[in-house]
């Protein structure tokens, strides 16, 4: 089947077969022809907008954005899934709206989605990772692709007319184009130290807190 992103549809299309059909719609027999056949939608009121650079693929799933509808979509086996909607809602639904021009890439070395904004809610350009094993948004990555693509598990990026290969151990880590970036890890924790606080990767339960004593002599 051809599938087709529209403006604002996702369709699955028959291509080089033909169906006939009973009056009560099931296909009866199929044949090969040169033309396009029967269109279905899949479910929900999405599609790719006007940004077809934000499309990658890997294997069965699709990755794209919406940008009229501030989401940021898989399209799998199980059909239309708004991504966005896990813990990045509301920053992708203003981000979006301001970005001229949206990269998608597919990391097949570290299996990750990489979508990168020219313009968000923060006033700067951002690259954000979606990893499918943890259901979430896992990083946001310092270097800034004009394009990029995977082959043979390899990660390419695309800056300036050069083409660069990541995850190169003989490269420093944190260094994209040529430019060293400092890392840093943001830990967000409530302060109840009594309350269990769950999380895709890490699992913590807070206890009394330690408490420093200044001896005086």
């Amino acid at each position: 089947d051809l599938v087709t992103l529209c403006e604002d549809k996702c369709l699955r299309i028959l291509a080089n077969k033909d169906a006939l059909y009973n009056a009560d719609g099931n296909s009866q027999l199929t044949a090969t022809t040169n033309v396009l056949g029967q269109t279905m939608p899949f479910s929900g009121e999405f599609g790719i907008s006007k940004n077809p650079e934000s499309f990658a693929s890997e294997s069965y799933r699709a990755y794209f954005t919406d940008k009229v509808r501030g989401t940021v979509m898989r399209l799998s086996k199980d059909g239309l899934t708004p991504i966005s909607m896990h813990g990045m809602k509301d920053w992708f639904k203003d981000s979006l709206r301001l970005s001229n021009r949206l990269i998608g890439s597919h990391d097949d070395n570290k299996d990750e989605y990489n979508i990168t904004l020219d313009n968000t809610i923060d006033d700067i350009p951002r690259t954000v990772t979606f990893r499918e094993d943890v259901k979430g948004w896992v990083s946001f990555k310092s270097f800034l692709p004009e394009n990029g693509l995977s082959m043979a598990s390899n990660y390419y990026t695309m800056l300036s007319g050069e083409l660069y290969i990541h995850h190169d151990e003989s490269v420093n880590r944190n260094q994209f184009y040529g430019v060293d970036f400092d890392s840093t890890v943001d830990v967000i924790l409530n302060d109840g130290p009594g309350a269990v606080k769950t999380f895709h990767t890490l699992d913590y339960e807070g206890s009394q807190s330690r408490v420093n004593v200044n001896l005086i002599d």
